[in-house]
């Protein structure tokens, strides 16, 4: 089987224009397929201040009511999206910047009201991933680069990137040999986060499950480690979570960050 790499980038590292110039060097530069999947949410907690639209977030995952969607779609949709694509094909990379909606990659349910109302938030499965188109493109030597956004009903819907990136990684997993990568701005999941150097290199299932209720995980980290279980449980093979800088080396058989299985 190829091999297949599905990295998803996070919020502090498109923050940095120094880091993410960086990271996009670097990810123009593997040569086995790639599928980019990006954040964008300080970026639209920015702009919605300035727009009067106040950022609500439960366990780390952002409530979308109706101008939050509107936001979020402008932003992640189109300001960070069409920003990477133009990036990435000044570097020689044949970048498609895509949403969900676009040629059906990515069907959602609406999150149904259970104790907390997430407002336009889609939840989606693997088998709801058009797998066929995106090994089409990715055959054509095409890199999809998502944006955080499903749809449903004739409506688009956010959805968590981290989550995207997992189900992706599930559903391509039958066609290709995949790694699945989570680059942020820290060397790995840490023990302490107020220590850089604290990283915790293996983290198995049964050691997440006695460190989680000592409040080790900040919640920023939390969609991460619960979305990479689910692409272990599903049968994908190897996820890592590391500094963006780190990308190169992470997509090699010596990686640094930390090693999650099961």
């Amino acid at each position: 089987m190829e091999k297949l790499f599905i990295i998803k980038i996070g919020g502090n590292v498109l923050d940095n224009a120094g880091a993410l110039d960086a990271f996009l060097k670097d990810f123009a530069t593997i040569k086995a397929h790639t599928i980019l999947i990006h954040g964008g949410g300080k970026i639209a907690t920015k702009l919605g201040e300035q727009l009067g639209i106040a950022a609500n977030y439960h366990n780390g995952r952002r409530i979308t009511d109706a101008p939050t969607l509107d936001l979020v779609t402008m932003v992640y949709g189109g300001l960070v999206n069409k920003q990477l694509v133009a990036q990435l094909q000044r570097l020689g990379c044949n970048a498609w910047g895509v949403t969900g909606a676009d040629g059906n990659l990515i069907q959602a349910t609406k999150r149904p009201v259970k104790d907390i109302d997430y407002g336009f938030v889609g939840d989606i499965k693997p088998e709801s991933v058009n797998t066929k188109l995106l090994a089409t493109l990715l055959q054509q030597n095409v890199v999809p680069v998502f944006a955080p956004l499903t749809h449903a009903d004739g409506k688009i819907l956010n959805t968590n990137a981290d989550t995207i990136a997992s189900v992706l990684a599930v559903a391509l997993g039958k066609l290709y040999d995949v790694r699945l990568i989570f680059c942020f701005e820290k060397k790995g999941v840490l023990r302490d986060v107020n220590k850089a150097e604290s990283v915790i290199r293996h983290l198995p299932r049964e050691l997440y499950d006695q460190l989680l209720p000592q409040g080790v995980f900040a919640d920023g980290i939390l969609p991460k480690l619960e979305n990479a279980y689910a692409a272990l449980n599903a049968g994908v093979k190897e996820v890592l979570i590391g500094e963006a800088i780190d990308l190169v080396k992470n997509t090699g058989p010596e990686t640094e960050g930390t090693l999650i299985t099961l």
